[in-house]
């Protein structure tokens, strides 16, 4: 793990020459990055957090220039991305054919998602000259990590490089969108909301079905897990419990919790947001069988908390 600064970005950029693995800072989560044109180096990714192969990687660029090479873009997603890019939102789009992704990204699918993240990322990407696929630098279906030392604690020697940056300012995912069209289907809600997506007033908006197929990362049922069980919309604390708490009244037994943490004592969504991988984290540290958590507003971010709570608390396989 080592401070960002030029020397890093230099190590960075031989270890992925190499086929190595870098873990990188977005201002969503830390992404596991690897060259995404070589195929020992895709494997890696999937070999270092255990991700079942059927599940696609997104592929990260520098530039809309750079997404174009390798996905076919339609007016409704030149529009989306001239209002967000850079930034936390990921269009999955045709892809090319005989372009130079290997197929591992894709998981096999004529479809593949590109996200332009802001800062460093993109820099590093501009400077090796090639996509990078980046899905969350953590062992698979766990919590997904929001600063360098839970990339370390969650795969340890498993990466070549950590990038430490500081904390994730976003602190979820991105949002994922599929466009046909003039329709923009959310297939994992995030860092870009829906009231921003309805601002696009040609697009007509759908959510993804509850059993749809994985055509993006984060579709899985059971997903961003910590070790300890979750109870969601949690109305009491039951002994034995720790609590994530939300706003600034307690739910009934909040005194008797282990543990509280709370998202956010004002209620602020966004602030939530990004403190939601590493409060769980830290609640599950606290080697309690259980967390509590209390309900956060489905509204604006919210509801890609509440998504992230889902998956969280999902029976597991």
């Amino acid at each position: 793990m080592v401070a960002v600064s030029d020397d890093a970005l230099t190590q960075a950029l031989v270890i992925l020459g190499n086929g190595g693995l870098v873990a990188v800072p977005t201002e969503t989560v830390y992404g596991l990055a690897a060259d995404a044109t070589n195929g020992e180096a895709v494997a890696g990714i999937f070999s270092a957090k255990g991700r079942p192969q059927f599940n696609p990687l997104i592929c990260h660029v520098s530039s809309l220039e750079m997404a174009q090479e390798f996905a076919v873009f339609d007016e409704a997603s030149l529009a989306l991305t001239n209002a967000f890019w850079p930034g936390p939102l990921t269009l999955v789009l045709p892809l090319k054919d005989n372009t130079k992704i290997h197929p591992l990204v894709t998981a096999g699918l004529d479809t593949i998602g590109l996200r332009f993240p802001k800062g460093l990322t993109a820099e590093l990407i501009a400077q090796y000259g090639k996509p990078l696929a980046a899905p969350s630098a953590n062992a698979s279906g766990k919590i997904s990590p929001t600063t360098a030392l839970a990339v370390q604690q969650s795969l340890g020697n498993k990466v070549d490089l950590i990038l430490d940056d500081g904390p994730c300012a976003v602190g979820l995912e991105s949002t994922i969108v599929k466009v046909a069209g003039d329709t923009a289907t959310i297939l994992r809600p995030g860092g870009i909301t829906l009231s921003d997506l309805e601002k696009m007033s040609h697009l007509n908006l759908l959510e993804a079905e509850a059993n749809a197929s994985i055509q993006a990362p984060g579709m899985m049922t059971s997903h961003y897990a910590p070790n300890a069980l979750m109870r969601l919309d949690a109305e009491k604390v039951v002994e034995g419990e720790a609590l994530l708490a939300f706003g600034s009244s307690r739910i009934t037994g909040a005194d008797q919790a282990v543990k509280i943490l709370n998202l956010s004592p004002t209620g602020d969504l966004i602030e939530a947001a990004s403190n939601l991988f590493s409060m769980m984290s830290e609640l599950d540290n606290s080697n309690v069988a259980r967390i509590a958590v209390e309900p956060v507003p489905m509204s604006d971010i919210g509801i890609a908390i509440n998504d992230r709570l889902k998956r969280a608390a999902a029976p597991r396989g």
